[in-house]
């Protein structure tokens, strides 16, 4: 995608949302941290039903150490890899405690050392908490910047690295929502809804689908290899 075609790209849906938001529930940084480890391969409606009642009670890693495993997994039991999750944040916790005094550091690499914080999970929290300009590449992310040759890559490594090297100015702190928004709403992995897309003359997808009212029937299905 040209230059002038991804800044166009980005004020189109600037345009459409100008403050986009992350869709998790969170109080806190410490819960924000938490809220991500929880979310990998779980929705984030999921997760806030989950953590409704569990950041009621516990606001910061030491709270995490006294509610315990168990309870901790009774809590999140309805996410997805809920045992190996709860395992990871009470290690995280307590890695907190006993090395960062509680507080959750604010250094990437300090980040990833933590338990169930991968890049992606660190440069969220980054992102949302601090307003760092990060591009944490999920599979919206991923599926987003492939198919529409925004930032083809192979890996979301390759692609965070294309979008942090392309992305204009005005719209990195918040280039990330966008895009998962975009993802999660309007590009749908199996039946992108392209007739109602803001940027669909960018998009370098095909084919692209049709509005159910013109098919008589359901979107065309599709993904880009």
């Amino acid at each position: 995608m040209k230059r002038a075609d991804i800044f166009e790209f980005y004020r189109r849906l600037a345009e459409a949302n100008p403050a986009p938001e992350t869709e998790l529930a969170y109080g806190n940084i410490y819960q924000l941290l938490v809220a991500v480890v929880l979310s990998a391969q779980a929705t984030d409606a999921g997760v806030n039903k989950a953590t409704r009642a569990l950041f009621a009670d516990v606001r910061d890693p030491q709270a995490m150490l006294d509610l315990g495993e168990d309870d901790l997994k009774q809590h999140i039991r309805t996410i997805g890899l809920f045992n190996t999750k709860a395992k990871n944040v009470i290690a995280l916790s307590r890695l907190l405690v006993e090395q960062h005094g509680g507080a959750v550091p604010t250094d990437r690499d300090a980040l990833q050392a933590l338990p169930g914080v991968g890049r992606k999970t660190a440069n969220v929290v980054l992102n949302v908490a601090l307003g760092a300009e990060t591009f944490p590449v999920d599979t919206h992310v991923f599926r987003i910047a492939n198919r529409t040759g925004l930032a083809k890559g192979k890996t979301p490594a390759a692609v965070e690295a294309i979008l942090e090297r392309q992305t204009p100015a005005p719209f990195r702190v918040q280039a990330h929502h966008w895009l998962i928004l975009h993802g999660r709403y309007t590009c749908k992995a199996r039946a992108p809804e392209c007739w109602r897309c803001a940027v669909i003359d960018l998009c370098a997808f095909r084919p692209k689908s049709a509005s159910p009212r013109q098919t008589g029937g359901t979107p065309a299905q599709g993904e880009l290899p």
